[in-house]
């Protein structure tokens, strides 16, 4: 009993906020597993909301987000029929315009559409107000694959807020790890700048701490309003004192009109900058962002293993699969988001938002019997004998702790050449303390 709805929901609403690429609540329910009683019986139709960015400033990932959760839910309509289940899934989709305030009434509608459980959104800047007004208020969980800012960690959200991407506050160390090694030790001062939104500052104050726990100077940060037409003060103010090295959290807008002000200073080498997801382009340093504000730059960004047959398993199906045919970064993690809200309700016997939510972290994480995507059949005949399941994602592990935040995270260490030509220098693996 497959059937598969896809529908685009446009939103013109406007909305002037920050935002930025993080989420998770309070989490207080179940220590892993996913078992309980047997819900072989249950028979219900369940409705995945989709949010993705598919205008703005992240509509870079939009495409490859939506094509991923849509592939989710096909592959789980597939498993669901051949389990024998009495259940059906299908999936809306809406658009956040990358806004805090279009997210949000993106979320409203999708609720009132019947979704019990919603993917997205990306930015941390739209899922703080979502998983606040919407996810908590109408007790329908929120699963988001990118958000990652450490607010979100401890949100106000009655545990109705996950992610499959992990914490800012891991990053922040990493990105501090890899620019010491970098160096070859952490005896230089480094300038800190980043968009005034939780994505930006969450990144920018981990790094900080890191880098000074290493014994290393800092200068900063720079805390700068997205809006704004000029950047010629900011720009004076993180290059002021000739520091070593500079770590910029932004996204291509506005980093394209700040990284102009930057190299007109006389004093910025691209070089020596270090940044983070929201200014790794895959296709090379964009036309809007001058060579000399970013070719040369290194970073890291969350990412998944590469060489685990789970992996390789989704490369395969996403690569043969019509639509966007690149790979967008945290593209496996929705498709992570969308099959975890899935199997959350056949775990529970229900399509209901509570039900759903008490379920998650423990389909999610150990103990029980490890499942991936391509056992989702036989993954859903053990939740609905009442068994423990633990799943593994394409993403890797998605062990999720008490506030729904992943324990194990990968990240991606990449440069630019002189030419502003993209490249993958290393993946590095962080576990949560």
């Amino acid at each position: 009993m497959r059937r598969l709805k896809l529908v685009l929901l446009a939103f013109a609403v406007a909305a002037l906020a920050s935002f930025g690429i993080a989420a998770c609540g309070d989490d207080d329910e179940g220590d892993g597993g996913g078992g309980g009683e047997d819900v072989s019986d249950a028979s219900f139709d369940l409705t995945v909301g989709a949010l993705v960015p598919l205008t703005g400033d992240l509509s870079q990932f939009g495409p490859p987000g939506q094509k991923a959760a849509e592939l989710a839910i096909e592959e789980a309509s597939a498993a669901l029929e051949e389990a024998g289940a009495d259940i059906t899934v299908t999936m809306e989709t809406a658009d956040t315009q990358t806004e805090p305030q279009a997210a949000q009434t993106a979320a409203q509608q999708l609720v009132s559409n019947g979704a019990t459980c919603l993917v997205g959104p990306w930015a941390s800047g739209e899922t703080v107000p979502v998983g606040r007004s919407v996810a908590a208020r109408s007790e329908v969980p929120l699963i988001s694959p990118s958000a990652t800012s450490p607010e979100i960690t401890d949100l106000p959200d009655n545990g109705f807020v996950f992610r499959t991407a992990p914490s800012d506050a891991l990053q922040g160390q990493v990105l501090a790890d890899v620019v010491e090694q970098e160096l070859g030790s952490a005896d230089a001062t480094v300038s800190l700048a980043a968009r005034n939104d939780p994505y930006g500052e969450g990144i920018v104050n981990e790094f900080k701490a890191a880098w000074e726990a290493k014994g290393g100077t800092t200068t900063g940060p720079v805390l700068y309003d997205p809006e704004l037409s000029s950047y010629n003060s900011e720009a004076n103010q993180i290059v002021e004192g000739d520091p070593d090295q500079f770590v910029i959290i932004d996204f291509e807008e506005p980093y394209n009109r700040l990284g102009a002000a930057l190299a007109r200073t006389g004093s910025f080498d691209p070089h020596n900058l270090w940044t983070a997801d929201g200014l790794a382009f895959e296709d090379g340093v964009p036309k809007s962002i001058p060579n000399d504000a970013l070719a040369g730059a290194k970073g890291t960004r969350p990412s998944s293993p590469e060489d685990t047959d789970t992996a390789k398993a989704f490369d395969d199906l996403y690569k043969q699969a019509p639509g966007a045919k690149s790979r967008g970064t945290f593209d496996a993690q929705n498709f992570d988001a969308a099959t975890l809200c899935v199997l959350a309700a056949v775990a529970a016997g229900s399509n209901e938002g509570p039900a759903i939510a008490e379920k998650i972290q423990e389909v999610a994480s150990p103990p029980g019997t490890k499942y991936d995507f391509t056992q989702l059949a036989d993954a859903i005949k053990a939740l609905q004998a009442g068994e423990d399941i633990d799943f593994e994602g394409a993403s890797g592990p998605l062990d999720l702790d008490d506030n729904g935040d992943p324990v194990v995270a990968f990240y991606e260490r990449y440069e630019y050449d002189d030419q502003g030509k993209f490249s993958i220098v290393e993946t590095v693996e962080k576990q949560a303390e």
